[in-house]
């Protein structure tokens, strides 16, 4: 019998059919991590550490993964001390599915109460993915008096409601949030303006409440205090997978910068569209599936010569700080493949080590106690130095001595996540595509 020929897949497709491989892989290293649990703690009263995020997600799974392989370190070095003896960490998670479209934040909240409910969660960890599902929750989490140490939403909403309401003196957060995410992002402007003559930019982001307030911060903090000038403004549903329109309505208004803010893992077809179109203008931002190295593969070097931010430092190995690159490798050695989200793990594997370095300082589990220790947190890890303000966000900066940091990466014509700010970590400068021109 004759052999029809194989049709030819393009990169989306193959991008598409190559997602749930990946998913189904880390799903069965979250198996595994379960399994390789410390047998010697078996039946042992343990400190509970809850993980109750979206784990359909990239970045709720490595999460998790990440909050399991500190787990395990901690327990494999005899436990926290507490109390004149040794107890071990366990971890709880539950999916909340509150990114997934389609499931209201309401629902996402009683399947986080239904998980409170089940287990003696000591502390959250990881928490909403969300920040829709976080603010309507810390109500609840008030109510129980359950730390949570969050490390995935980034509105700082939360700490406003804090500094206002004392109630909420239960919630931090371990990773970026939106005001520093806009911080680096106004850095990465800059750089472009004083390396290229750049000073028009066109937005294009999601319309979910990180994204929203992110641009609306770069509009009013940024653009309209500087020398650019803001050509306009798309916001885009999650599902959307064509972003033709608005790169066509850039090129025409003759913008150099697209500032692009997403987390749905479609939203890489812009990045794909942009180079297909040859729009001379800078692709810059955050947009999530394309800041893994995976991605360079799966998208064939569509995305060379874009811009990324990495949200934390140590979702990304950094030559010039090692603790990034300890973690790193920690993480691919245990779950045989690396990092491939930009937010989230590297706070999440702190976050375990902050909660229980104050469960020692505290001598306790009492709630009350346990805020009052991790608001004393002072320690040196893969992000750099973690120190909480207070409304209860972690410190970012540009010295990992002083802060935690971020990284902007580009992404090379070989294939590398090059680290180009801020300074103290950079790895080389800007290079623009051979499409971009700098302004004369």
């Amino acid at each position: 019998m004759a052999c029809l020929p194989r049709k030819t897949r393009g990169p989306r497709q193959r991008a598409r059919a190559r997602a749930p491989r990946l998913l189904l892989a880390l799903g069965l290293a979250l198996a595994a991590a379960a399994a390789a649990a410390t047998p010697a703690w078996a039946g042992q009263e343990a400190v509970v550490l809850g993980v109750p995020t979206s784990l359909s997600l990239l970045e709720g799974q490595e999460s998790l993964l990440a909050v399991k392989l500190a787990v395990a370190e901690i327990n494999a070095a005899g436990g926290v001390r507490l109390g004149g003896r040794r107890l071990p960490l366990r971890v709880e998670a539950v999916d909340l599915r509150g990114a997934v479209p389609g499931v209201e934040v309401r629902q996402a909240v009683q399947t986080l109460a239904r998980f409170l409910d089940s287990y003696k969660i000591h502390a959250i960890v990881v928490g909403p993915f969300r920040s829709e599902v976080l603010l309507s929750a810390m109500d609840l989490i008030a109510r129980r008096r359950v730390p949570l140490l969050g490390t995935i939403a980034m509105s700082p909403v939360s700490e406003a409601m804090l500094l206002k309401d004392p109630k909420y003196k239960y919630i931090f957060r371990v990773g970026l949030n939106a005001k520093y995410l806009v911080g680096y992002l106004i850095s990465s402007m800059r750089l472009l303006g004083e390396s290229f003559g750049f000073s028009r930019v066109y937005i294009l982001n999601q319309d979910v409440a990180w994204a929203r307030s992110t641009a609306s911060m770069m509009v009013r903090l940024f653009f309209q205090r500087s020398r650019w000038q803001v050509l306009g403004q798309r916001n885009f549903p999650s599902e959307a997978r064509d972003f033709s329109a608005a790169l066509e309505d850039a090129r025409a208004q003759g913008a150099q910068a697209l500032l692009c803010l997403f987390d749905s893992p479609q939203s890489v077809i812009l990045a794909q569209q942009w180079r297909q179109l040859k729009v001379p203008a800078l692709l810059c931002g955050f947009i999530s599936p394309m800041v893994g190295p995976a991605a360079w593969r799966s998208f064939q070097g569509q995305i060379s010569g874009s811009l990324n931010v990495i949200f934390e430092l140590g979702n990304l190995p950094a030559r010039r700080y090692g603790p990034a690159t300890a973690f790193y490798r920690a993480y691919q050695a245990r779950y045989g493949r690396p990092i491939q989200s930009g937010h989230g793990p590297a706070p999440s594997y702190e976050a375990v080590y902050i909660l229980a370095q104050a469960i020692e300082r505290a001598g306790s589990l009492d709630p009350e106690a346990l805020v009052a220790a991790l608001e004393r947190t002072d320690r040196k890890g893969c992000m750099g130095r973690i120190r909480f303000h207070q409304g209860h966000q972690a410190f970012f900066g540009d010295d990992p001595a002083q802060e935690a940091l971020a990284a902007v990466i580009q992404w090379t014509a070989d294939g590398h996540r090059r680290i180009v700010y801020p300074g103290t970590i950079a790895e080389g400068k800007v290079e623009l595509p051979s499409f971009v021109r700098s302004s004369p």
